[in-house]
């Protein structure tokens, strides 16, 4: 593997000293991939037609409906990803090769998209002039190591790592990691190395702004001993949200909009950022290489980012918005969305964002150690 360049997200001191705003693996067939593709970046038809890939329930879905009405440009909208690794492993045999994955727009985690962006080059530049409400981009998300102009990519959402926990299976709240692993029930924690791994470092007292595989030793000891011990009893990715809603799982490391969406239905499923703190992170817009409709993938995130529809994305969604003016607009929606505004997990105050923490950067060779103890514990490696 190449060496990373030096950043590959928002550190948290940035993100915090940025932020006064916040409150105003299977591999597809590369013949399957390809089927989805082809077609023109302009014209009638066919070619008026874009298809994006995100994780589960992750989006409003009239708003597609309502981009479709204004421009004329169908969409193609695949919930598809539920783990950055997993989903890299399925569009790798076509990229590598400079093939179609059918898609032209995919939404990753920070650092799978600077994997993209800087080490393997397999993304494109958005098409600036199809985004003039990329001003409304938040200024704390605007200059990433990973993509210091934003040329490659844009902010879908951002959100927190946390605990999730259905309260009738666990008889009790979970406020603690070790709480946590003692509650009776099937439990699970996230493939998401960087989610789970800092969850645990940050209970430990661990630095995860800073993370070298030293450092994070006690982590992954702690980690394999609950899940030898039967007290972790598995690693899911998105699909957690319906285990938790039907009472199959008694708690889950899990993702804080994700949670806010399943206690609309089941007020029993809650969620808590540990006292150690949760992990913060942002997923991002991106154009595989082998699109040829950038111009309208661009646009369709352009529609994503007028305040108007970025709040009805986040009354939906309930994650943390990368657009500015959102809380105004929430409170022009009234009724639940404007409770929204209160909620740190949707609108953070910096006292909120303080008690919280960034995975930091990793080197090539640093991320292969924490990759390979990571996939030895889950039993892949």
């Amino acid at each position: 593997m190449t060496a990373r360049r030096s950043h590959t997200g928002i550190g948290r001191r940035e993100f915090l000293t940025r932020s006064g705003l916040l409150l105003g693996g299977t591999a597809l067939a590369p013949t399957l991939l390809a089927a989805c593709g082809g077609g023109g970046d302009g014209g009638g038809g066919d070619g008026r037609s874009v298809s994006i890939s995100n994780w589960t329930s992750y989006i409003d879905p009239a708003l597609n409906r309502a981009f479709t009405r204004r421009t004329g440009i169908k969409v193609t909208y695949t919930e598809d990803i539920n783990d950055n690794n997993e989903y890299f492993a399925k569009i790798r045999p076509n990229l590598s090769r400079n093939q179609s994955i059918g898609r032209d727009g995919i939404v990753l985690t920070d650092w799978m998209a600077s994997r993209l962006i800087n080490e393997l080059r397999w993304v494109q530049p958005l098409v600036e002039a199809e985004i003039p409400n990329k001003k409304n981009l938040r200024a704390a998300l605007r200059s990433p190591g990973f993509d210091r102009e934003r040329t490659y990519s844009l902010p879908w959402q951002s959100g927190v790592t946390g605990i999730a926990y259905n309260i009738d299976v666990t008889g009790t709240e979970i406020r603690t990691i070790d709480e946590f692993l003692a509650v009776e029930g099937t439990k699970t924690v996230l493939t998401e190395m960087r989610d789970t791994i800092g969850l645990i470092m940050a209970s430990m007292g661990i630095d995860t702004d800073e993370p070298t595989f030293e450092k994070a030793a006690p982590a992954f000891d702690k980690l394999e001993r609950a899940v030898r011990d039967g007290r972790i009893s598995g690693f899911n990715g998105n699909e957690y949200v319906n285990d938790l809603g039907a009472g199959n799982l008694a708690a889950a490391f899990a993702w804080s909009g994700d949670v806010a969406q399943i206690t609309r239905d089941n007020p029993k499923v809650r969620f808590a950022v540990p006292e150690s703190g949760g992990m913060l992170w942002s997923d991002n817009f991106l154009i595989p290489k082998t699109s040829n409709r950038a111009g309208l993938a661009s646009r369709w995130i352009n529609f994503f980012y007028d305040p108007a529809n970025a709040a009805r994305l986040t009354a939906e969604v309930q994650f943390i918005s990368p657009v500015e003016g959102v809380p105004e607009q929430l409170r022009k929606l009234g009724g639940d969305a404007a409770k929204l505004v209160d909620n740190p997990l949707v609108v953070p105050t910096e006292e909120f964002l303080a008690q919280n923490h960034i995975f930091g950067p990793l080197s090539g060779k640093e991320e292969e150690r924490f990759d390979e103890r990571f996939s030895q514990i889950l039993g892949t490696g």
